[in-house]
């Protein structure tokens, strides 16, 4: 079985396999036992549908550089997931983004010279192959199984709903209205030395204000100011993160 072309596979991703009648008819898909996938993983990729649900738990914030994208933070630190426990467990009542949802599938291009797109799945993962228990993935005719086209079309609305992330995105940058971000949160035992972070973009509220009357109400009518408002709101979540690292001993050490 030949792996697909992968030049540089996406967060969680170290393998991908097309998945086919051929060599998977008779290969199931098992539930993960638990998301240690996720223990070092700090940002999880966003997209713009999903905003008004994440920001209840997580701050939504945007990466550096030129093309930024919106994640969301279940950590302040590299390697810090504040929201895993111990036993590997993903804490209960969380909206869980729909990047994580998605794995250990994806649509990805076998052909770099064509736009058409395969279902695949990470064959590292564990949780796809010949098993006792699980969800067929074929059925005797080789035909993919109800769960199997259920998956082919999430993972068709999580690409439908990156193309709009996109376009979201395309228009913050011609409104010009983000900003290199920094917050410096201060603890009760080092009141005089702040923990200071960086290395992400926001919206700049002081930029949003300024924008035209016209702008502002187009921004409402197509639904972007939802959505940027639904970000700036998150950001409150910044220090109970920070909160929550602490409490878990996974603050870095100040000198």
């Amino acid at each position: 079985m030949a792996s697909a072309p992968q030049p540089q596979l996406p967060l969680f991703y170290q393998d991908l396999l097309p998945l086919n009648s051929r060599d998977h008819g008779d290969w199931k898909v098992s539930s993960f036992d638990d998301a240690g996938f996720l223990k070092d993983t700090h940002a999880i990729p966003l997209t713009v549908d999903e905003f008004v649900d994440a920001q209840r738990n997580f701050p939504i914030v945007f990466t550096a550089g030129d093309n930024p994208l919106p994640i969301a933070l279940m950590g302040l630190n590299e390697g810090v997931n504040t929201f895993i426990a111990d036993d590997g467990k993903l804490e209960s009542g969380l909206y869980v983004p729909a990047y994580i949802r998605r794995y250990p599938f994806i649509l990805a291009k076998l052909n770099q010279q064509s736009d058409d797109m395969s279902l695949c799945f990470d064959p590292s993962a564990g949780v796809v192959g010949k098993t006792d228990d699980g969800q067929q993935l074929f059925d005797k005719d080789g035909k993919p199984t109800d769960y199997t086209n259920g998956v082919l079309e999430f993972c068709k609305k999580f690409e439908e709903s990156g193309q709009r992330t996109r376009s979201f995105l395309d228009e913050l940058k011609k409104l010009d209205i983000l900003m290199d971000g920094e917050i410096a949160i201060t603890r009760g035992d080092m009141p005089d030395k702040p923990f200071v972070y960086r290395g992400f973009r926001m919206v700049d509220e002081k930029k949003l204000r300024e924008l035209t009357a016209e702008t502002t109400e187009q921004l409402n009518k197509n639904g972007m100011m939802m959505l940027i408002h639904a970000h700036l709101f998150s950001m409150n979540l910044m220090r109970t993160v920070f909160e929550r690292q602490s409490a878990q001993g996974k603050v870095p050490t100040k000198k």
